[in-house]
């Protein structure tokens, strides 16, 4: 595996002393782990926000979806652009976005100023997420790279851990504005800590492919739209049906277009490769079950049982936790156990995790039934993110780093928009908000499904390859 991920950047680079790895993880694992706080920070704030803003449940998923659609849209057009603009340029472009976005979130009085400048957020966080990975592979010595992508992959565990905590502590103790508030300072740092100490590289296509770019984000956000508006608007509604069919033609379109395109966004040929297809396929199974359920328990603890917001972000630390421990040592060992062990291993556990929790949830459940589950489910997480990680990018050509990450992140961010969607479709069809009975009369059933859907990661998963 560690051949594979050779120099990120194809044409050679001037002989320069290399930075500390240390000031390395942190230049690209600050950034990143203000992105990844952020798919997770608002989930338990969203009843007092809902409150706040007088949002409805419409709302509330806007709130996480137009984060994760910009983000899901626009992943393979910002890794594309990267790999032809310079990857570092748009790195920092992205943070210094993401910075002035976190500042609007925490000025929005009403909930669509809330959702525009979400969306603004996803779309920055668009331009950091993929390419911290590949800056981060064209950065570190070849023996160190296996552990390096364990320790980003903590980092990234670290956010989602932190990230109820953290909304919760914030709309508990201070103003829901300061979950955004906190993202300013942080910009501030990591811009000239990035400028400083990272290194321009770029892919291999010279050209850009603006009616892939066009194509790409086009069918994915109609895609998206059409299964977060599904539960609402029916199904067989033409608005719903339009997106959905609009967005699977657009789709279509593309990936007939990147066959014939002279430099095409996505080259082709790297789903010729059984590893990719197949992680391809995980990444996004993973996160639609995982996230469309966190969606749903992070509200459980306050709707039901009452809690504030910090108290239940700290009842989803068993599980949110676990990662930050289990990914570096997963990426550490996954040069000698393999990936199939590895990411079975975890989307099992994830799948026995989600189907416990649904089944011992009750509307006076003690926090001492779910302990175990949910630990369960956090080391499936963490056994997950950094074997998927480091083995999609051994999968592929080095000058190929980019658009893998992008694609990887891309269906992964299209999952947990759809698995939201979904979810709240399966929650709405049995409960509602009325009381504690109608929200865990949802909640179940959705777990549920939740856990089906990780299951079929698993059974994926037995076609990776036994060693790396």
């Amino acid at each position: 595996m560690t051949a594979a991920l050779a120099d990120a950047s194809p044409a050679p680079q001037p002989r320069r002393a290399s930075r500390p790895l240390a000031a390395v993880l942190a230049a690209v694992g600050i950034p990143m782990f203000m992105v990844t706080l952020d798919n997770l920070v608002v989930t338990t704030a969203l009843p007092v926000i809902k409150t706040n803003l007088g949002a409805s449940l419409t709302d509330l998923q806007w709130f996480v979806n137009a984060y994760t659609l910009s983000f899901a849209a626009l992943l393979l057009t910002a890794s594309a652009l990267g790999d032809r603009l310079g990857r570092r340029r748009l790195f920092l472009f992205g943070i210094g976005l993401f910075t002035a976005a976190s500042a609007a979130c925490a000025l929005a009085t009403e909930p669509w100023m809330l959702t525009a400048a979400r969306a603004v957020q996803g779309a920055a966080g668009a331009a950091v997420m993929p390419l911290s990975l590949t800056l981060l592979a064209a950065a570190v010595p070849e023996r160190m790279r296996n552990a390096a992508v364990g320790i980003w992959g903590g980092i990234s565990g670290l956010g989602v851990a932190v990230g109820p905590v953290v909304g919760g502590a914030v709309a508990d103790g201070l103003d829901w504005t300061w979950i955004f508030w906190l993202n300013v300072p942080v910009g501030v740092v990591a811009l000239p800590l990035a400028a400083f100490v990272l290194r321009e590289s770029r892919g291999g296509a010279g050209r850009l492919d603006p009616l892939g770019l066009l194509l790409s984000a086009a069918g994915v956000l109609a895609i998206v739209w059409g299964v977060v508006h599904g539960s609402d608007d029916g199904w067989t509604s033409a608005p719903v049906l339009g997106a959905l069919v609009g967005g699977g033609v657009l789709l279509i379109a593309f990936l007939l277009w990147e066959r014939r395109a002279a430099a095409p966004m996505l080259p082709l040929r790297l789903f010729r490769s059984r590893t990719f297809s197949v992680l391809s396929g995980i990444s996004f199974v993973f996160s639609a079950g995982v996230f469309g359920a966190v969606f749903l328990l992070a509200q459980f603890f306050q709707v039901v049982q009452g809690l504030s917001p910090l108290e239940a972000g700290l009842r989803t630390m068993p599980w949110t936790m676990a990662p930050m421990v289990v990914a570096p040592l997963a990426g550490m060992l996954v040069g000698r156990v393999g990936p199939r062990v590895l990411v079975g291993a975890g989307q099992l556990l994830l799948a026995v995790g989600l189907g416990w929790i649904s089944f011992a949830t009750t509307v006076d459940v003690g926090f001492g039934a779910l302990v175990g589950p949910l630990a369960l489910a956090g080391v499936g997480m963490g056994l997950t993110f950094s074997p998927l990680s480091a083995t999609t990018l051994a999968s592929v050509p080095t000058d190929s780093h980019g658009v893998a990450s992008g694609t990887n992140n891309t269906l992964r961010e299209l999952g947990v928009a759809v698995g939201v969607a979904a979810l709240a479709s399966v929650f709405t069809a049995y409960g509602d908000y009325s009381s504690p009975a109608a929200f865990v009369a949802g909640l179940t059933p959705a777990l549920f499904v939740g856990a089906l859907v990780v299951a079929t990661g698993a059974v994926l998963a037995l076609a990776l390859p036994r060693r790396a």
